[in-house]
This record gives C-alpha cells, sequence and structure tokens, in this order.
C-alpha cells in the first residue's frame, strides 16, 4: 500500500502525483490520497523553507528551476515556475480533495492542471467552481462540503499526522505505514519498496 500525502500548492507534489499513478497500476498497488496543507507543515517543522524563499542562493534557484522544467518535460507535463500567485491559499482546493474522498484524483489533476499549467489562482472560488463543471462536480454541493467542520477537521488531522510520522513537505509518500520517502525523484526507490514488499509477499 501506498500511502500519498500532498498539497496541489506544490510543483514537485504535481509531478509525483502523475508519475506515481502508473507505477501503481503496474505494480498493482493501491494508492490512498492524502490531502494535507504544506504550508502548517513548514510552520510547525520547516520554517526553513520560507527563509529559503526570502533569501535564496541564485545558482541552486537558477539550477532548480531548469531541474524542474527538466522533470516536467519528461512527465509530459506544463508547469510554470513561478506562477503569477506563489505561494497560493490551496485550502479550498484541499478540502475538496478530502470531500471528494475516493473520487478525488480528477478533481486534484485538474487543481493541479489550473494552477501550474494554466496559471490560474486556485484559491479563487471562481477557479473552483470552473474545475467543478470540467469534472462534473455540483458546484452548490461542493461549496457547502467544503465549509463542514469535519472536512476542515480531517485536513488538520492529516497534516498533524503527517508531522507526527516524520514528514516535512509535500509529497511525503509512505510505502506500507512506515517506510517514508520525499519527493518525485524518490519514484525509483519506491518502486524497489513495492517490489521488495511484493517478493516478501510472494
Amino acid at each position: 500500500m501506498i500511502e500519498f500525502f500532498f498539497d496541489c500548492s506544490s510543483p514537485w507534489t504535481y509531478l509525483a502525483f502523475h508519475n506515481i499513478q502508473p507505477l501503481a497500476k503496474e505494480l498493482g498497488a493501491e494508492i490512498v490520497w492524502r490531502p494535507i496543507l504544506v504550508g502548517g507543515i513548514f510552520n510547525t517543522v520547516n520554517p526553513s523553507v520560507y527563509a529559503q524563499r526570502e533569501a535564496p542562493v541564485p545558482l541552486k534557484a537558477r539550477y532548480m528551476k531548469k531541474d524542474l522544467a527538466d522533470w516536467a518535460r519528461s512527465a509530459g507535463l506544463a508547469i510554470k515556475m513561478p506562477p503569477t500567485v506563489f505561494p497560493v491559499n490551496s485550502v479550498k482546493a484541499m478540502r475538496g480533495c478530502i470531500w471528494l474522498g475516493k473520487d478525488m484524483v480528477p478533481f486534484a489533476t485538474s487543481v493541479f492542471e489550473a494552477y501550474w499549467g494554466g496559471d490560474k489562482d486556485i484559491s479563487q472560488d471562481a477557479v473552483l467552481a470552473e474545475i467543478c463543471k470540467k469534472v462534473g462536480i455540483d458546484e452548490q454541493g461542493f461549496f457547502a462540503g467544503i465549509s463542514e467542520q469535519a472536512i476542515k477537521d480531517q485536513l488538520k488531522a492529516n497534516t498533524e499526522e503527517v508531522v507526527a510520522r516524520g514528514g516535512f513537505g509535500s509529497p511525503t509518500i509512505f510505502v506500507n505505514k512506515t517506510d517514508m520517502y520525499f519527493g518525485n525523484d524518490r519514484l525509483p526507490l519506491i518502486r524497489e519498496a513495492l517490489l521488495r514488499s511484493k517478493a516478501g509477499a510472494a
């Protein structure tokens, strides 16, 4: 089993979200999608992210932009970095993922595409309404759902859980509950972990 803790506001998460699905399908692994708020993680255990944004190392920042473009090309995704609005408040989108439950993948995919590919501000109700229309979700039900206290509480609980389990950003991925990986570039290691797990179960 794969647990995938994610926030749509991260470009590296978009890559991992896209790339892990065929990998899981190929190896017959179930993905449990766990929406979080990455800002909540940064505030709690990884505030250095904010300092790096305010005073980036120019050479590293330039390479990161190239690295992201290379990965996006490899995955066949459009990623504009930085988007016009960055960082973005993704709380409503992530609550939407919680509310949709097992049906969240088409919505989350469209949120990633709208923000990273379409440069749209996913904090705006109009943008979220447009995404709902695109994937066939009732807008009124969506906005009523994401305002429910239970949905807000679950997003907070997911965020607190990933920190308690050792996570410090998005995406944080667990194989079989305890084996943690961070980031899109760890997918080859996740593949190996899944293959070991399958071999052990055989």
